[in-house]
């Protein structure tokens, strides 16, 4: 197949009209898999064997089937269940699917970030007479996230790459637009090379951006690290 620029000027706007879609269900799975990677996180810090071998297992298995598979199981099969299915919109399914899946994964992210604050600091927090939600929103909170921005944006960049799975269950992203212009006019090389474009366009300013934030960090820690350590020597 041969390519042709007056193809490729004319599937442009026609794809790029999914791109809004893209975006924002991007940024509504993202916020949705912030919000609930903090539920998996806390349900794990529960004092309780079974409820953690339970929790460990469905995040085990949630990260172990792909999320093409979750997403057509959501939007397909989860309606027929009896009692308990609904029917979403193809939307709120890719919503639903993308943010619970990687849910898992910024779960552990936090994880790692509420790991890095030393037990003197809840040993603190129980001497001033903190309730464990001051204590949480006070204490552990302030110092345990600034550490995992850089990866929470290296997840947003991942989910913006996976986002368009959900062309598969009819969201009307650029990919879909891009599928629809190629079966109308019988040609797909310039309408997906829109795609990846965009894609291009996109993850690669966010990923530069993430990386020097990443190294910003970096240093932050590292300095306040020399700090203690010389606080430590005056003492």
């Amino acid at each position: 197949m041969n390519w042709k620029w007056d193809m490729f000027f004319d599937a442009f706007p026609f794809v790029v009209q999914g791109l809004w879609i893209t975006i924002a269900l991007t940024f509504a799975s993202y916020l949705f898999a912030l919000l609930f990677g903090f539920m998996w996180t806390f349900l794990k810090r529960i004092p309780n064997k079974p409820l953690n071998w339970l929790v460990t297992w469905v995040m085990e298995f949630i990260r172990s089937t792909p999320p093409l598979v979750q997403l057509f199981f959501i939007f397909y099969a989860w309606p027929m269940v009896p009692g308990i299915g609904m029917t979403l919109s193809p939307f709120t399914s890719a919503i639903v699917g993308i943010g619970i899946h990687y849910s898992t994964y910024i779960s552990e992210v936090y994880r790692s970030g509420i790991e890095s604050v030393g037990k003197g600091q809840w040993e603190a927090s129980r001497a001033l007479n903190f309730t464990r939600w001051q204590t949480w929103r006070k204490v552990i909170l302030p110092q345990a996230l600034p550490p995992t921005i850089p990866m929470l944006g290296n997840y947003l960049i991942i989910m913006f790459k996976e986002v368009p799975l959900a062309s598969t269950i009819g969201v009307t992203g650029i990919l879909h637009m891009a599928n629809t212009y190629g079966a109308h006019h019988f040609r797909y090389l310039e309408a997906l090379t829109i795609v990846a474009i965009l894609f291009l366009v996109l993850s690669y300013p966010a990923a530069v951006l993430v990386r020097k934030l990443e190294e910003k960090m970096n240093r932050r820690f590292d300095k306040n690290e020399i700090l203690k350590e010389d606080k430590g020597v005056v003492m």
